[in-house]
């Protein structure tokens, strides 16, 4: 049997392993697929170029294997956050199944705190960082004389 050893980390005592378990349980979701899958905390994005039809047929084969794979491990994809983002101008936006239901296009989504638009403008990122810093500087209490 192996011997006891700290934890060295900021993590509070008891639910260090719960990370580590969890990336292993999820850790063969991407098994088989064609195409690339990114896991990151409770975010799964399938990701892949499509511009024939065998590639929007490779993305459909991905997510009917990671549909089997939920059923077989008894988990649910969240269903607000299926959404289909086209990156590309002028070409067909090809729709997707998962779950047999139509997965809803959009034209922007958040990933890892960035806003992503199907164009890959930053407007909308810059606009709500400006935003956030407006509403802070408004916030603080300045001393009577001083400027800002």
């Amino acid at each position: 049997m192996s011997k006891w050893k700290p934890a060295i980390s900021g993590v509070p005592q008891g639910s260090v392993l719960v990370p580590m378990l969890f990336s292993i349980f999820v850790g063969d979701m991407d098994t088989g697929t064609e195409r690339t899958l990114r896991k990151f905390s409770n975010d799964t994005r399938l990701c892949g170029t499509v511009d024939t039809l065998d590639g929007r047929d490779a993305i459909q084969r991905d997510l009917d294997r990671l549909e089997r794979w939920v059923h077989a491990n008894l988990m649910k994809f969240n269903q607000a956050k299926r959404k289909v983002l086209h990156l590309s101008r002028g070409k067909p936006k090809h729709k997707y199944r998962l779950d047999r239901e139509w997965t809803e296009s959009s034209l922007e989504e958040k990933d890892l705190g960035v806003m992503v638009d199907e164009k890959l403008n930053m407007s909308q990122q810059c606009a709500l960082a400006a935003q956030k810093s407006n509403l802070l500087h408004q916030k603080k209490a300045w001393p009577a004389g001083q400027g800002r």
